[in-house]
């Protein structure tokens, strides 16, 4: 490996010495050594130099080309402050905080146990899919890249969990080794993703949003995996052959098996027929309403589903009329204010005005408490000023007609007024159909489920409870924070570092060499993302002052495309740049490039990550640089070829073509969520 770096280091000197000393400088523009600098940096990450030190050594090198050709005497100060200010920068971005503890938590709910448990139990509950095994794998991947967003991590663990299971149930090479890293790569869109983070710093767009834009196409592309699987496994039985019988086998405690035998192999007849306890089978009445409790949790929570979406349907909403101003000439507020080219302005004599002191200064009228005067009053004097229709037919008000009574007592639902504003009463909205249309609909799953709900069943919902439920309560936490506002993402990050720790600790898998462990990953990931964005700023102000972002602008717009051709054009580049370099270094070296091109084309930044986010799916997959094919090679059995896994992840980067088409045509999948939820 020494021998191959210093070749490689070797070669790009040459390279460099060569360009320096021979290149016509008479014909050549600091524009153009912008171009030479972003084609050097990347043939130096693909000969395999550290990106991040490689954009540093050339942003530092082409920043004192470009101050030499100003002022030769100032270009070594200026290029060192370039890098002090480039370097605090970056040390002082908040939001990069949140990508330590978020990889923090990823590395604690790794090492808790949790995945292979909630593997085994997804496993069981869809046995009856066609190619269970590998629609289990995918829905695991999907946990546990929400759980952690770590690529390498979900690969090598599944790989070690599902790939052994899938190859001793008789299932294709190439479908399972697609199936695993494919999955895996999930956690680069489905939040919380560091890329996001990344590119949320790069672009100055808000993670916030990008969560919430992020989540729909990760859920819409996690489900196009799976019906890909389901119907390759209909179409092709001996590509992904049924679990066996004894596979899902599992033995029931003592008591349960007793109610089967005896009186119903469904659970809630069972349950009520055993209700005598000892006179009858000998169980007691505690273990029969310990089990029929955890029986009837899915109705408990459709319950709480229901009694929230009521709540939320016919919610109150508490009106104000103005209808009262009328008479204190109040009424035409709305009015003026649209009229009014300019905005408010200051009234005029004639109109409502303020009691003023000797002093000039405005006061406020005396009333009872602290009371203030209402929003609507406040508008009066701008409103009478452009309103002279108005203004004749109302007679001049003493200002003591404006004093503000008694607001109306809190809880008080009779109609009153306060300062000419009438207080409907709070009375709840009508019950809307679309909410019977949910109601029944979840009555007639929740019986159809009951009537299907057996004794095994029972043990596999147990299973699901003790994997499922509490990593899903942590996902809740950390996203539901962020996405409502509740918490930002680095204080949601928090959350979910103290949710592993308590998970851990609650599988009993803290100790200091976990801990340990984690720290340690954490630090050398978040080291690597941070010296990659100190890098990525000292190339990008270089690039900038060689003035090549000017070039590709001007480039770019001489072409006169429309904004679909441009699209087209920049998704098309990603995609191929996915196949030589990861997406840290795409995201930190070609961002800046493509950022300040989209006003020109009225293309929103926030939907262009997501579309970028999508499109990096193929970085992990595609050759030669497919790094999760790697990360699946170094854990699969001997006769697993790298070929056969490059095979089976073909078809899964054609879905995410497809998926990327379907975001670009349907912009409401990934749009929809941050309008609702920010109004954008």
């Amino acid at each position: 490996m020494r021998k191959e770096l210093w070749f490689g280091f070797t070669l790009m000197a040459a390279i460099l010495l060569v360009t320096v000393l021979f290149m016509p400088w008479s014909n050549m523009t600091n524009g153009h050594l912008g171009l030479l600098m972003l084609s050097l940096v990347v043939v130096a990450i693909m000969l395999g130099f550290p990106t991040a030190f490689t954009l540093m050594g050339m942003g530092v090198f082409f920043a004192w080309l470009a101050y030499r050709s100003g002022n030769p005497d100032l270009a070594v100060r200026q290029t060192l402050d370039l890098m002090v200010q480039r370097a605090y920068s970056v040390m002082s971005n908040d939001v990069l905080i949140s990508i330590p503890l978020f990889v923090f938590m990823g590395y604690l709910v790794e090492r808790a146990n949790l995945i292979a448990k909630l593997f085994r139990a997804l496993e069981l509950a869809l046995a009856r899919l066609p190619g269970a095994l590998a629609v289990a794998t995918l829905v695991t991947c999907a946990i546990f890249a929400t759980a952690t967003g770590i690529v390498g991590a979900v690969v090598t663990l599944m790989g070690l969990l599902a790939f052994p299971a899938m190859l001793k149930s008789g299932y294709d090479i190439r479908l399972s080794a697609g199936v695993i890293t494919a999955g895996g790569c999930l956690g680069i869109l489905i939040p919380p993703s560091v890329l996001l983070i990344v590119y949320g710093a790069t672009a100055g767009v808000s993670v916030v949003q990008l969560y919430a834009g992020a989540f729909f196409p990760g859920i819409m592309l996690a489900g196009l995996y799976i019906a890909y699987v389901i119907i390759v496994a209909k179409w092709k039985p001996h590509l992904a052959p049924p679990l066996p019988m004894e596979e899902r086998h599992i033995d029931l405690p003592p008591a349960n098996e007793k109610i089967r035998e005896a009186i119903s192999h469904r659970v809630l007849p069972g349950l009520i027929g055993a209700l005598k306890g000892s006179r009858n089978l000998g169980i007691s009445s505690g273990t029969i309403a310990k089990q029929g409790f955890i029986a009837l949790l899915p109705a408990l929570t459709l319950v709480l589903f229901l009694g929230l979406t009521w709540h939320m349907a016919t919610k109150p909403v508490v009106k104000a009329e103005t209808a009262g101003l009328m008479e204190m000439g109040g009424g035409i507020a709305e009015e003026s204010v649209e009229a009014a080219p300019g905005g408010l302005q200051e009234p005029e004599e004639e109109g409502l005005a303020e009691p003023k002191e000797e002093d000039g200064d405005l006061k406020e009228p005396p009333a009872e408490g602290d009371l203030k005067e209402p929003p609507a009053a406040r508008e009066l004097p701008g409103s009478v000023k452009d309103a002279p229709a108005a203004k004749a037919e109302a007679a001049p008000v003493k200002p003591a007609a404006i004093a503000v009574p008694p607001a109306p007592t809190a809880g008080d639902t009779t109609p009153g007024s306060a300062g000419g504003i009438t207080v409907e009463a709070a009375e709840r909205l009508p019950i809307p159909i679309w909410y019977w249309i949910v109601f029944g609909v979840s009555i007639a799953s929740a019986i159809g489920f009951y009537a299907i709900f057996t004794f095994v069943r029972l043990e596999v919902f147990k299973m699901l409870l003790g994997s499922f439920f509490p990593l899903a309560l942590m996902i809740l936490a950390v996203l539901g924070s962020i996405v409502f506002g509740f918490a930002t993402p680095t204080e949601a990050a928090a959350i979910g570092s103290a949710g592993g720790f308590i998970l851990a600790a609650a599988y009993r898998q803290l100790n200091f060499a976990v801990v340990k462990e984690s720290v340690f990953l954490t630090a050398k990931t978040s080291a690597m993302v941070c010296w990659l964005f100190v890098g990525s700023s000292i190339f990008s102000a270089a690039f900038a002052l060689l003035g090549g972002q000017d070039l590709v602008e001007k480039w770019v717009l001489s072409l006169n495309m429309t904004p679909l051709q441009f699209m087209l054009l920049s998704q098309f580049i990603i995609f191929i740049l996915g196949w030589p370099l990861e997406w840290t270094e795409i995201i930190v070296i070609f961002m800046p490039i493509f950022i300040p091109l989209l006003p020109h084309f009225g293309v929103d930044p926030l939907f262009f990550g997501l579309l970028v986010a999508l499109n990096l799916q193929t970085a992990f997959l595609s050759p030669p640089v497919a790094m999760a094919a790697f990360y699946l090679k170094g854990v699969s059995p001997p006769h697993v070829t790298l070929n056969q896994i490059f095979a089976g992840m073909m078809p899964f980067m054609a879905i995410q073509v497809f998926a990327l088409a379907l975001l670009y045509i349907f912009p409401g999948i990934g749009m929809w969520l941050p309008g609702v939820l920010y109004g954008n």
